[in-house]
């Protein structure tokens, strides 16, 4: 779970074709509000939905949201995207669903750092045929200019090359951060449904079985339209980290955030450094994403590797 320290400028972007989602529409350019108290991404299909109402109902009760009237209750808006996962590991046969009791207990832990690999919405995920997991990256612009992604991968896709090994989005790896492996001379990326892939168990494959869920935030004070561009281009990341993305079984859906603590050219170059702020999302989200997965399969001594919030 991602919350501001107040409501932050906000914007979605839907590729998947199986998307599990709530209050995206409240996200649309065309719509009132455009920024968002909190974004929840949970496991649980469906009923993961209901982590974001115990987070919408705790922020309520701290006077966090809007008031349309003075004597109203606050309503926080707390987009939210999920993955299926109920087919992985661990207790399904519950007769009230967790979700409700793990939301709030994520807002009670929200803080600067947080565990990656196969923890929250990422427990149960899988990448293609190896375990997948929570991931996070970030990448300094310099003038205060800061991007991060956060991202749960479920991807139907194979997160290798062809060697089986090598993680596809190797060229942005900063410091190792997914295993430093690179590729040896073989066999070229020609088939369009790698062996590694759950493409392979097309019988058994529905729509909304994966998904790739995440969150790209930057400092930049961004208007809601240039949050969106940024969202858009932060699915070319996932692109790059995964093969096929966006499938009809993918439910891939990325948010921007703005926080606005940075500054940013208000002349005619402001449409480039947003191109530039997109493109850094890309990368941040690719290097999250390989990240994720390589924590979840990586054997663990101590704390495991945290992901930092900016």
């Amino acid at each position: 779970m991602l919350r501001g320290a107040g409501p932050l400028v906000a914007a979605v972007d839907v590729r998947g074709g199986a998307p599990g989602v709530r209050e995206t529409d409240t996200l649309s350019p065309d719509a009132l509000i455009g920024h968002a108290h909190a974004i929840v991404l949970a496991g649980g299909s469906v009923f993961g939905l209901a982590a974001a109402d115990a987070v919408a109902t705790r922020l309520s009760a701290e006077g966090v949201g809007i008031r349309l009237a003075g004597h109203t209750r606050a309503i926080p808006i707390v987009p939210a995207a999920v993955l299926h996962d109920l087919a992985g590991a661990g207790d399904k046969d519950w007769a009230e669903a967790p979700y409700h009791r793990l939301g709030g207990e994520s807002l009670g832990a929200a803080g600067v750092e947080f565990a990656l690999g196969a923890v929250g919405a990422g427990r149960g995920a899988r990448a293609g045929l190896v375990a997948g997991g929570v991931g996070s990256a970030s990448l300094d612009l310099g003038a205060g200019l800061v991007v991060g992604a956060l991202v749960a991968v479920n991807s139907i896709g194979s997160v290798f090359l062809p060697d089986g090994r090598t993680f596809w989005a190797w060229p942005f790896e900063i410091d190792a951060e997914f295993g430093g492996r690179r590729p040896a001379p073989g066999p070229a990326a020609v088939d369009p449904a790698p062996a590694d892939s759950r493409l392979a168990m097309l019988g058994e494959l529905e729509p909304g079985s994966s998904t790739v869920i995440g969150i790209v935030a930057t400092s930049a004070p961004l208007t809601q339209t240039e949050c969106r561009r940024i969202a858009v281009m932060a699915h070319d990341g996932i692109a790059r980290a995964v093969r096929p993305a966006h499938t009809p079984f993918d439910g891939d859906v990325v948010f921007a955030l703005a926080t606005g603590s940075a500054a940013l050219a208000e002349d005619r170059r402001r449409a480039a450094h947003v191109a530039r702020l997109g493109s850094a999302a890309a990368d941040c989200m690719a290097r999250a994403f390989a990240r994720g997965v390589y924590e979840a399969n990586r054997p663990r001594s101590g704390s495991g590797a945290h992901g930092a919030a900016r």
